[in-house]
């Protein structure tokens, strides 16, 4: 595997999170009765900067929360035979919220169903929306992100990585082969 070009840097990824908070704004008029999920692991910090940027254009931070999907996966025996499992922390009641998932790539649409599906399993949100910052198309299940950083089609013999400080000492989106 190898990184072949860098599609976003920070500045880049910094506007984009922007735009999107903005877009949140609107589409859920404020934040009452908002929620941002971050889902494991490069999902909470994006989650957080979200959160960050919703407060500081509406002077007031929606609710947050981390969800681990690790057992809601239908590919985790086909992962490992002991799954790393991270924390889940959802300090509020998901009935009647507005709850906006957040991830850093959105692929085949797997990870958004188990998100969907471990929701499910702790109450009923008023709706569920997805954020991404990357969507790379090859979708398998019929699910489209609500708000995307940059749609970026590619082939399923390449990858995208996004990087993020906290786990990666940078940010960044980049795009690498596979195979070579």
């Amino acid at each position: 595997m190898r990184i072949k070009s860098t599609l976003m840097d920070k500045e880049a990824m910094d506007r984009a999170l922007t735009r999107i908070a903005h877009e949140i704004l609107e589409r859920n008029r404020g934040v009452e009765n908002l929620v941002l999920v971050g889902i494991q692991r490069r999902g909470v910090p994006l989650a957080q900067a979200l959160a960050d940027k919703i407060e500081k254009i509406e002077g007031q931070r929606p609710m947050e929360g981390v969800l681990d999907i690790t057992f809601y996966r239908d590919d985790l025996s086909l992962l490992t035979e002991h799954p790393v499992v991270h924390n889940t922390n959802l300090p509020f009641d998901v009935n009647g919220k507005i709850i906006v998932l957040v991830d850093d790539v959105l692929f085949t649409g797997r990870t958004a169903r188990a998100a969907i599906e471990a929701l499910f399993d702790l109450g009923r949100a008023s709706s569920i929306q997805l954020a991404v910052m990357v969507d790379r198309g090859h979708r398998e299940l019929p699910l489209r992100p609500d708000f995307v950083g940059k749609n970026i089609p590619t082939s399923k013999k390449e990858f995208v990585k996004v990087s993020v400080r906290e786990f990666d000492g940078k940010e960044a989106v980049e795009l690498g082969d596979l195979e070579g």
